[in-house]
C-alpha cells in the first residue's frame, strides 16, 4: 500500500543506526553524543538502541569498526609490492574522504578527554584490520622472504600513512594518484631496501 511503511530488517536498523552515529559525532561532538540524538537521527526508538549497545561510544565503536576498510596484499608470488602499497595508500585516501574518517579524526583529536575511547578505536577497529594500510602489505612481504623483517621498524610501517596526512594537511586536499606513487617510490621502498 502507498504510504504503508515496512518494517526494517536488523541489518537496515544496524545500518541507520551507525549512519546516525557518525553523522551525530560530526555535528554535535563527542561531549553531546546522546542515545536520545542518535535514536532521532536513525529514525528509532532509544530502547532498540539499548537492546544491542549500552553507550553512545558503544555504538561509535561498532560502526567504526564495521566500516574500517581490511587490507590485503596480492597473492604471493605475484611480486607486486608496489603495486600493492600503492593499492594501501588508495584504500586510506578513499577511506579518509568517508563521514567515518572524520569521526574518527575528531576522537582521536580529543585524546585527552575520550582516552579509552581512544585506545579501543585502536585495538577494536585499526589493530585487527591490520593496523596501518601499508603495514598488511609490508609484512605480507616480509613473510614471503621478499623484505628483510629486521627493517620494519615503527618508523618504516608509519612512512606511507603520515605522508598522506602530512600532504592532506599541507594542502587542504587528500592527495592524488602521483603523490601517492611517489610516496611508495621515494619513501616506502627506499626504506625497505627496494629501488623501484
Amino acid at each position: 500500500m502507498p504510504g504503508t511503511r515496512g518494517r526494517r530488517s536488523d541489518a537496515e536498523v544496524v545500518a541507520a543506526v551507525h549512519t546516525a552515529v557518525v553523522e551525530e559525532v560530526i555535528d554535535v561532538g563527542m561531549g553531546k553524543l546522546t542515545m536520545d540524538g542518535i535514536a532521532q537521527r536513525a529514525g528509532i526508538a532509544k530502547t532498540s538502541l539499548y537492546r544491542r549497545w549500552d553507550t553512545p561510544q558503544a555504538i561509535l565503536l561498532d560502526a567504526l569498526e564495521a566500516e574500517f576498510p581490511q587490507e590485503s596484499p596480492t597473492a604471493a608470488p605475484t611480486g607486486e609490492l608496489r603495486g600493492d602499497l600503492v593499492e594501501a595508500l588508495r584504500l586510506m585516501v578513499t577511506w579518509l574522504a568517508t563521514p567515518t574518517a572524520r569521526a574518527t579524526g575528531a576522537i582521536l583529536a580529543e585524546r585527552e578527554r575520550y582516552p579509552e575511547l581512544a585506545e579501543s578505536i585502536y585495538t577494536r577497529v585499526f589493530e585487527p584490520k591490520g593496523g596501518r594500510f601499508t603495514g598488511t602489505v609490508l609484512r605480507h612481504y616480509a613473510d614471503t622472504g621478499d623484505i628483510d623483517p629486521a627493517l620494519l621498524t615503527p618508523v618504516v610501517l608509519d612512512i606511507g600513512e603520515a605522508l598522506v596526512l602530512k600532504c592532506s594537511l599541507d594542502s587542504g586536499a587528500l592527495p592524488g594518484e602521483q603523490t601517492l606513487t611517489d610516496i611508495v617510490d621515494q619513501a616506502i621502498l627506499p626504506a625497505v631496501g627496494h629501488r623501484r
